[in-house]
């Protein structure tokens, strides 16, 4: 194995480069201009196969500082133990955009080897190129996150790393999609969703076991951590906020243990003395947690107030027509027909959704329900989820939104359900989205592309103004 190269947590003046090999290896950047930066190496101890048996990874981690203005060509090479030379293409790197300046973001979640997204990833660059400011993805980048074939060689061809860097391999209506070498050029800002997040590793023989069963106590982000360990904030990778160019954003652990087949506000009473404890919250993010009140300075801090746009990134939807919007994200209550979520005390809509409006925030990115949908709040906040990439729970316009809001029509080209009423929603296993930011417009556009029709180009259907 030899992975592509992967960029993360750009700054003023550099950037860095992540990559990964299946043996013991040393690796370096090779710049335009014969410039050599050496990487550091290591083995990743938390990555397995199916069985629990550890994966032969290591890690290979350089920063690249001394950068100016504009993009940079780069290649990586790894030397194996035995001499053996492996390398990339050639592709490009750049500093963070400088504070003001216009970008474009790619906004995403919920891959997970999902059936469209190589296609979605070929649709982005397709569209709008692969040399984006940054991609935003608010969470669940696998399946189970210690399974060392989830990130890099799924028997599917679409393991997280394949489609985000053009090796995927996935034949949809006689068309094949390999992704695109997107995370080559563009920084990851990545957020957690329940997917990053591991169970009791100690009580079961496999992987899928151990993700799903973790306890209040025990469970952990480690493989994550180690894949993605920039950007930082003071919990480490957890959260962390960047400005990048005239956009501030803000990433939030915000997601809980979720268990299948719960789409009402209680669960069955069957489940009532399960040790998991109910769809428990993983971090606090409820007013006084440290997590909020870091949140709090951050969005009151002179960065965020100087940006053009402020960005907030998790993976759960408390606004959504989605399955997973249910029930609502608070800790669980034992009753006497089981685990009940009262409405009233969702974190997020309760303390969350507040300091956002108070401080100004423009836009909300969700995951999790595997669809597109997006709502607006009374104090001007946009609530967007853009995550259908083949395996959407569908869509509930009939129990409307938990958080009480009207979904927004897409303003360009709704789809249209069987009666010919356009639909406020795009919940469909053939036709894929994605979603870009674009700050000089003061636009998010997105776009969906039916699969079915492989040689049509991905349809602009959605215009959100932020301004």
């Amino acid at each position: 194995m030899h992975s592509e190269p992967y960029l993360l947590d750009p700054s003023p003046d550099g950037v860095h480069v992540l990559w990964h090999t299946g043996a013991p290896a040393s690796g370096a950047v090779l710049l335009g201009g014969g410039r050599r930066v050496e990487a550091t190496s290591s083995a990743l101890v938390t990555l397995h196969d199916d069985d629990g048996v550890r994966a032969t990874v290591h890690r290979h981690w350089a920063y690249v500082d001394g950068l100016g203005a504009g993009r940079t060509p780069y290649r990586i090479v790894s030397v194996l133990a035995d001499g053996a030379v492996t390398g990339s293409r050639e592709y490009s790197l750049a500093p963070a955009a400088p504070p003001g300046t216009n970008v474009r973001l790619l906004l995403s979640s919920d891959h997970q080897m999902w059936r469209m997204t190589p296609a979605n990833i070929a649709k982005v660059a397709e569209t709008v190129g692969v040399e984006l400011d940054g991609v935003l993805f608010a969470g669940d980048m696998v399946g189970v996150p210690d399974r060392a074939a989830d990130w890099f060689d799924h028997p599917t061809g679409r393991g997280f790393f394949a489609s985000m860097t053009g090796r995927a391999d996935t034949e949809i209506a006689g068309r094949r999609y390999r992704g695109a070498p997107l995370l080559q050029h563009a920084p990851l800002f990545p957020a957690i969703g329940n997917h990053e997040v591991m169970g009791r590793r100690a009580r079961h023989r496999t992987l899928r076991e151990k993700f799903d069963d973790p306890a209040p106590d025990a469970w952990d982000t480690a493989s994550y951590e180690a894949l993605f360990p920039v950007p930082a904030g003071p919990a480490g990778p957890r959260w962390w906020a960047r400005t990048v160019g005239d956009v501030f954003v803000v990433a939030l652990f915000v997601t809980r243990a979720w268990r299948d087949a719960v789409t009402t506000y209680t669960e069955p009473a069957d489940r009532l003395g399960d040790p998991m404890g109910g769809q428990f919250l993983f971090e606090r993010v409820d007013a006084g947690s440290p997590q909020y009140e870091w949140l709090a300075a951050e969005l009151a801090s002179p960065p965020a107030r100087a940006a053009k746009f402020r960005v907030v990134l998790f993976h759960h939807a408390s606004h959504g027509l989605g399955a997973h919007a249910v029930p609502a994200y608070t800790d669980p209550v034992p009753t006497d027909g089981g685990y009940a979520y009262p409405i009233e005390h969702d974190v997020v809509l309760r303390d969350l959704a507040p300091l956002f409006g108070s401080a100004g925030v423009d836009l909300v990115v969700n995951g999790h329900s595997h669809l597109w949908n997006r709502f607006r709040d009374p104090a001007g906040v946009n609530w967007l989820e853009t995550s259908n990439v083949g395996n959407s729970y569908g869509a509930f316009p009939e129990r409307g939104d938990p958080g009480g809001l009207t979904p927004v029509m897409p303003t360009v080209a709704p789809l249209t359900g069987p009666t010919g009423a356009p639909l406020p929603y795009v919940a469909d296993n053939d036709i894929t989205v994605f979603s870009v930011l674009d700050s000089a417009a003061g636009v998010v556009r997105s776009y969906r592309f039916d699969t079915r029709r492989p040689a049509e180009p991905a349809l602009l259907f959605d215009e959100l103004l932020l301004q």
